[in-house]
């Protein structure tokens, strides 16, 4: 492991059992909003709730938002428990149909009013209310750092098996080699494709958002990029289980990842564009299948200055 990645590695992983709720409510100075992007999440959206409420009422925490875009009962379950819902498709309308988590978390932007903003994501089981408090405590507890990603062991399941490890494969085969290549101040990051970030507002306001599957490395790539590699810091949250997507899926998905670092290589001179505009799969009837070229938002703070 390079020196920097490794020195950062000893300096800024954590914990989350060092940031219990009572710790963050005591000493936290900025507001703070907690958001989960969700789709047809009824079945896991109630129990993770049911751990951030409490939050709230504790004073860690200011704001749970849940921003939907579901045909199921998942709104109607997050406002049953007291917390603002948005329909992701109503948050700037003026920029078209919502085009993937990615869309969704820079439309949230828009009506979160954290200076620190937490986003979960919403279909983790076995959820535990350490997943908000771990990510927020560097941020509330300590200085100097600006973005958070959690990291945890993800559990493989098949079926009724369950395999201790193994999950994460775009991760071990596509992002993890990605990074130490072009990025080995980063190799040290163990989840670089994890949903659960949390980060200060000003640093989300100048950053772009990838619209789909890209958009946790390329906010890793850009938050390093803006605030340096001191700045970033990563939490273990112990375990994460999710479901897991069928080996077919994954050849777009680690496509979105790639396009997601190779885009930010191409405007760093370090890659020669253009790039391919999409992603070519062969389909069942021999002919090729086209997956969606990446979109991405701009910085809501370039937004508002131009306003």
């Amino acid at each position: 492991m390079p020196s920097r990645a490794a020195r950062w590695h000893a300096a800024n992983t954590f914990s989350h059992q060092a940031f219990p709720a009572a710790r963050l409510a005591a000493e936290r100075k900025e507001t703070v909003s907690v958001c989960l992007p969700a789709r047809d999440e009824e079945r896991t959206i109630g129990p993770i709730l049911e751990q951030l409420v409490p939050l709230r009422e504790l004073g860690a925490i200011d704001e749970i938002v849940v921003v939907d875009r579901s045909t199921d009962e998942t709104a109607r379950i997050a406002r049953k428990l007291g917390v603002e819902v948005h329909d992701q498709e109503a948050l700037a309308p003026e920029h078209g149909p919502v085009l993937g988590k990615g869309d969704a978390m820079w439309r949230a932007l828009h009506v979160l009013r954290g200076d620190v903003v937490c986003f979960l994501d919403a279909d983790s089981e076995h959820f535990g209310a350490h997943f908000a408090c771990g990510l927020l405590g560097p941020l509330l507890c300590g200085r100097g750092i600006s973005f958070v990603k959690g990291f945890y062991r993800r559990p493989f399941r098949v079926g009724d098996v369950v395999l201790p490890d193994g999950g994460g494969r775009v991760t071990e085969l596509t992002a993890r080699p990605l990074l130490n290549l072009f990025y080995p101040d980063l190799a040290a990051v163990r989840q670089p494709l994890a949903g659960e970030i949390a980060a200060r507002r000003d640093l989300l306001e100048r950053l772009p958002f990838v619209t789909g599957y890209g958009v946790d490395v390329a906010l890793l790539l850009d938050a390093y990029r803006s605030v340096g590699l001191d700045a970033l810091a990563q939490v273990d949250l112990e375990v994460r289980q999710n479901a897991h997507q069928p080996l077919r899926d994954l050849g777009p998905m680690a496509s979105a990842v790639l396009q997601a670092v190779a885009s930010r290589l191409e405007r760093e001179g370090r890659l020669r564009g253009p790039l391919p505009s999409a992603f070519l799969v062969p389909g069942d009837d021999d002919h090729l299948a086209l997956a969606g070229a990446p979109m991405e938002r701009p910085p809501i703070g370039g937004l508002r200055a131009v306003a």
